[in-house]
C-alpha cells in the first residue's frame, strides 16, 4: 500500500503538464545537499543527527562525529534542505543579486553544544584557509562565511553567540527564541526570524486570561530555552493576577524519569486544570510519555510552547489522545508552495545518479559529511518535507536566508541589472549594520527586524484534534501584540465538552472582596463589604465619603434617600379615614348640643364649655394631619405642641371646678356650704381654670419649641449611616415631649381621682361616671403608648402617636359624650331640671327614705 501511494504521488508530480508548471531553474538543481560554492558564502547550522554515542569517557579533544543511519533528525535535515532551496531560488532571481552567486556550507550541530564549536570556528577562519587569526583589529578581517543561518536552539546560541558577536558576524537564527539574546551588549550580532520568548510568554498569559484560568502549573525543560521561558511565563502571570501553583523543570543532561514523576505528583496535588509546558521536543516527549501512561486524568488543558507544539515525538506517543486538550503556539509562517516540487526533483535526480552508478559526494566539503547516508535519499523520502512540523517552520529558514540576501542587495548597491560593489570589498560587520535595518516584502508581507534583532512576526494558535482515530492541527487564532481566538473551533476534551475551569477559588460576586488564604493570591475567601463601605478594589472595602452611605455588598456609595408618611400610603389613608370619621362624629355631637343648648342636660354638662371640649377633641383629631406628607420646618414646629395643646383644652374643660368640685364633690359632701360659692365658680372661675391649665401647657410647648432643633438644622447635622431612612420631625428634647404628655395625663388623672370623692346620686344623672371612664381611658392609652413608642422605628413611632391621639380622643368622645347623646336622642323625657338638679342648683339629692315618703 505504501508503494502504491508513493507511485501515485510520483505519477501526479510528473504527469503531463505538471513539469511545465515548474520554474526553469529547477533544471539547474545540483545534488550537493550541504555545500555549494559561490561569491559569497553563507554558513548553516542544523540539527541533522541526534547524538547516539556516549562521549563522557573521552579524554582529549579528538574529532567527534555524531551521525549514523538511525540517528537522522528528519526535521533538521528538512530545514537544511530548505536552506539549499532558498539559496538556489535566490541565485535564480537575477534582480536580487545580479552577477553575484550565493554559496553555502551546512554543518550538523547534533543538538550538542560541544559539537557546534568546531563548525563555528571553521566559519571564522581567514579566507579559504583553516586558520583563525589573532589580531588587534578585525575591521579588515576576511572571514570564510559572510553570515551564519542558525542554530535552531537557544542552548546552541549561548555557546557561539558571544563568539560571533566578537567578530560582529551576522547570525540569523530560525529557531532560538530565548529573550536573553535581545541584549545587544552580550549578543550584538544576533538576529532571528522567530518571535522572542517574551512575546510567547505574553501570548500564553493572554491565552490564560482569555479563558479566566488563574490557577496553573508551569513546566519547563532544564535548558536555556525552558528555564528562560518558564521564568517569563511565571513573571508575567504574577503581573496579571494568575497564580502559578506549581513549577518544575525536566532534566536534560541527567536521568529525567524520577524528576518527571515528582513533577506529575506536584501537578496532581496542586489540583490545577491547566499546565503550561515550555520545553524542547525531547524533554516534552519524556514528560508526556509518563502523562499518557499514568492516565491520572489530572488536567484538562496543556498549553504547548512553539518548540513542541508540532512535534511528532509527542504526537506519536501511545495514548497521547487521552491527555486532554492541547493548545499550542507556532511561529506565524507561510507555506512554500514550490518546496515539495523542488525536493521531489532533487531526490529524483539523486536516485537517477545512484542508479547510473555515479558515486554521490559533495563537490567540495572541507569537513566531515554531516549525512553520508543521505546518498540513499529518493522520492520515497519526500515526507521529510511534507510533515506538518517542517511545513510550519520552513518559512523561518526561508526568511533568514532572504533577509541576508536583501541586506547584501543594499550593501553591494545592487539594482535589477548589476551590483556596484564587488563581493570582495565587503565585510561581515558591514553586512550586520545593513541587516539590522533591512526591510523587504516576502510572500506579500513586509519583514524587518527591530532594534533588538527581533522580527515583526507573531504566532499562530492551534489545537490538536483527534477524530475517528486520525489526528490533525486546527488553527484557532493568532497573536501579534494582541490575542485573537475563535473559540468555536476548539474541541474541549473534557467530560462536559466545555471550557474547563482552572481556579483555586471561585470568583467573588459583586460587592465582595478577596481575603487571601495562604501565600497564593488566587486562593481566597470572599468577604462581603459591610454597610458604609463599598467594593472599590479586589482586596479591600473602601469607606464611603462623608455624606454618603452604602448597604451590605455594595459597589458604590449613594446619597441618602428620605421617605415619609405620604398621603397615598396605606397607613396614611387608613388614619385619614379614621380621623375624618371621628371629626364628623364629633361635629354631629356638637350640632346636637347646640340644638339642645339651654336644656338641663347641656347646662349640667358644662354649657359653653362642652362645646369647647368638643372643639379640643376635634382639634386633637385634626392634629394627626400634621404627621402626614413631607416634613417642613413650620409643620415640625407645630406638630407636637398643637396635639398636646388640644388635649389640654379638652381635659381642662372636664376638670374645671364648676363641674367637678362644686357639682360633684361639694354638693355631695358639703351640701350646706355649696350654694354660697356655686355662682362664683360657675361663672368666670371655670374659664380661669381652663386658661390656667392651658397656660401651663403653653409654657411647656414654648420651652419645647425653643429648646428643639429645626428640621433643616437636624438634617445638616445628621450622621449619615443609612441609604434609606424614614424622615419624621425631630422630637428633641424628648423631655419636652414627656412633660407635655405627662401634663395632660396629670389633668386626666386629677379628674379621675376626683370622681372617687363623689357619691353616686340616686335617681339623678351620674356625671362622675362619664368623667371616670373618659379620663381613665385617656390615661391608659398614653401610659401604654410610652413603652410601645420607645421600641419602635421612626416610621412606626409617628404611626403609633397618631393612633394614640385618635384612640384617646375616641375614648373621650365615647365615654363622656355618647351617654349624653343617647339620653338626648332616646330619653328626651329625662332632660329635666329635676333629673339634673344636683348639678344645676347644687341641691343635695334626697335620700331614698324621703323620696318614699
Amino acid at each position: 500500500m505504501d508503494f502504491l501511494l508513493r507511485l501515485l504521488l510520483l505519477s501526479w508530480l510528473f504527469r503531463p503538464g505538471h513539469c511545465n508548471d515548474q520554474p526553469g531553474w529547477f533544471q539547474n538543481i545540483t545534488t550537493n545537499l550541504f555545500s555549494s560554492s559561490g561569491n559569497i558564502l553563507l554558513g548553516g547550522l542544523f540539527p541533522i543527527n541526534d547524538l547516539t554515542a556516549n562521549w563522557s569517557q573521552n579524554l582529549g579533544p579528538n574529532n567527534r562525529f555524531c551521525f549514523s543511519f538511525n540517528s537522522i533528525n528528519p526535521n533538521g535535515l528538512g530545514l537544511a534542505l530548505v536552506m539549499k532551496y532558498t539559496v538556489d531560488e535566490i541565485n535564480a532571481t537575477p534582480h536580487l543579486l545580479p552577477n553575484v552567486t550565493l554559496g553555502f556550507e551546512i554543518f550538523d550541530t547534533c543538538r550538542q553544544s560541544f559539537i557546534i564549536v568546531k563548525p563555528t570556528m571553521f566559519f571564522l577562519t581567514n579566507g579559504l584557509s583553516e586558520n583563525v587569526s589573532v589580531l588587534c583589529n578585525y575591521t579588515d578581517y576576511n572571514a570564510r562565511a559572510m553570515a551564519i543561518i542558525g542554530p535552531q536552539t537557544s542552548e546552541m546560541v549561548t555557546i557561539i553567540g558571544k563568539l560571533l558577536g566578537f567578530f560582529m558576524m551576522p547570525q540569523v537564527s530560525y529557531g532560538a527564541t530565548s529573550d536573553t539574546f535581545s541584549d545587544k551588549v552580550q549578543y550584538p550580532s544576533f538576529l532571528r526570524t522567530v518571535p522572542s520568548d517574551q512575546w510567547q510568554a505574553a501570548a500564553i498569559v493572554d491565552l490564560l486570561k482569555k479563558f479566566s484560568w488563574n490557577w496553573v502549573a508551569v513546566v519547563g525543560s532544564e535548558d536555556e530555552y525552558g528555564k528562560q521561558g518558564q521564568a517569563e511565563v511565571s513573571s508575567l502571570a504574577a503581573d496579571n493576577s494568575i497564580c502559578v501553583a506549581y513549577e518544575g523543570l525536566i532534566p536534560v543532561y541527567s536521568d529525567p524519569m524520577p524528576v518527571v514523576l515528582d513533577i506529575l505528583d506536584g501537578i496532581y496535588n496542586a489540583k490545577v486544570g491547566v499546565v503550561v509546558v515550555f520545553a524542547l521536543p525531547n524533554p516534552s516527549q519524556i514528560f508526556f510519555s509518563q502523562v499518557s501512561a499514568l492516565r491520572l486524568n489530572m488536567t484538562g488543558v496543556w498549553v504547548a510552547s512553539s518548540a513542541w507544539a508540532l512535534s511528532d515525538l509527542v504526537i506519536s506517543l501511545p495514548n497521547i489522545a487521552s491527555i486532554g486538550t492541547v493548545l499550542g503556539f507556532t511561529d506565524n509562517t507561510q507555506k512554500l508552495s514550490l518546496l515539495t516540487s523542488y525536493v521531489t526533483v532533487l531526490f529524483t535526480r539523486m536516485k537517477e545518479e545512484r542508479e547510473k552508478g555515479l558515486l554521490w559526494k559533495e563537490d567540495y566539503f572541507p569537513m566531515a559529511n554531516p549525512c553520508p547516508s543521505c546518498s540513499n535519499l529518493s522520492p520515497n523520502n519526500i515526507s521529510l518535507i511534507t510533515q506538518p512540523v517542517l511545513q510550519r517552520t520552513a518559512f523561518n529558514v526561508y526568511r533568514a536566508v532572504y533577509s541576508v540576501a536583501y541586506a547584501l542587495h543594499q550593501l553591494l548597491d545592487c539594482n535589477a541589472a548589476s551590483c556596484q560593489k564587488g563581493p570582495s570589498t565587503i565585510y561581515p560587520w558591514q553586512l550586520l549594520e545593513v541587516l539590522r535595518n533591512v526591510s523587504f516584502v516576502i510572500k506579500g508581507k513586509r519583514f524587518q527586524f527591530d532594534s533588538d534583532g527581533n522580527p515583526n512576526v507573531g504566532y499562530d494558535v492551534l489545537t490538536w484534534n483527534w477524530k475517528n482515530g486520525t489526528f490533525n492541527f486546527t488553527d484557532i487564532g493568532q497573536f501579534y501584540k494582541t490575542l485573537k481566538i475563535n473559540q468555536s473551533l476548539i474541541n474541549w476534551y473534557t467530560n462536559s465538552s466545555e471550557v474547563p475551569m482552572s481556579t483555586c477559588s471561585a470568583d467573588c460576586e459583586s460587592g465582595q472582596v478577596r481575603r487571601v488564604k495562604g501565600f497564593q493570591s488566587c486562593c481566597f475567601d470572599c468577604i462581603d463589604c459591610k454597610e458604609g463601605t463599598f467594593q472599590n478594589q479586589d482586596i479591600q472595602c473602601t469607606l464611603c465619603p462623608q455624606g454618603q452611605w452604602s448597604t451590605v455588598r455594595s459597589t458604590n456609595c449613594t446619597l441618602p434617600t428620605f421617605t415619609f408618611l405620604s398621603w397615598s400610603s396605606y397607613e396614611a389613608l387608613g388614619l385619614t379615614v379614621v380621623a375624618v370619621t371621628l371629626i364628623v362624629c364629633q361635629g354631629a355631637v356638637g350640632l346636637l348640643f347646640l340644638h339642645h343648648r339651654g336644656t338641663p342636660l347641656v347646662c349640667a354638662a358644662g354649657g359653653t364649655l362642652s362645646i369647647l371640649t368638643l372643639l379640643g377633641i376635634i382639634g386633637g383629631c385634626a392634629s394627626v394631619f400634621l404627621f402626614l406628607g413631607k416634613p417642613a420646618n413650620v409643620m415640625c414646629h407645630l406638630q407636637q405642641p398643637l396635639s398636646a395643646m388640644f388635649a389640654t383644652v379638652t381635659l381642662s374643660t372636664i376638670l374645671v371646678p364648676c363641674r367637678l368640685f362644686p357639682q360633684i364633690v361639694c354638693v355631695m359632701e358639703f351640701p350646706e356650704k355649696t350654694p354660697t360659692h356655686l355662682e362664683m365658680v360657675r361663672g368666670p372661675g371655670s374659664w380661669l381654670v381652663v386658661l390656667a391649665c392651658c397656660g401651663v401647657q403653653a409654657s411647656l410647648c414654648g420651652w419645647f419649641v425653643q429648646q428643639g432643633v429645626s428640621l433643616s438644622v437636624y438634617l445638616s447635622t445628621l450622621k449619615i449611616n443609612f441609604v434609606r431612612k424614614f424622615l419624621r420631625c425631630p422630637v428633641d428634647p424628648m423631655v419636652g415631649l414627656g412633660l407635655m404628655l405627662g401634663y395632660n395625663c396629670l389633668l386626666a388623672l386629677l379628674s379621675f381621682m376626683c370622681t372617687f370623692m363623689a357619691k353616686k346620686p340616686s335617681r339623678q344623672y351620674n356625671l362622675a361616671r362619664d368623667v371616670t371612664f373618659s379620663t381613665l381611658f385617656y390615661c391608659v392609652v398614653w401610659v401604654v403608648f410610652i413603652p410601645i413608642y420607645t421600641g419602635l422605628d421612626e416610621k412606626n413611632k409617628s404611626v403609633a402617636q397618631m393612633v394614640a391621639i385618635l384612640f384617646s380622643n375616641t375614648g373621650l368622645v365615647a365615654a363622656y359624650f355618647l351617654p349624653k347623646c343617647y339620653l338626648l336622642l332616646r330619653n328626651p323625657d329625662l332632660n329635666t331640671t329635676e333629673y339634673f338638679r344636683i348639678y344645676l342648683e347644687a341641691t343635695p339629692p334626697a335620700s331614698e327614705k324621703d323620696q318614699d315618703q
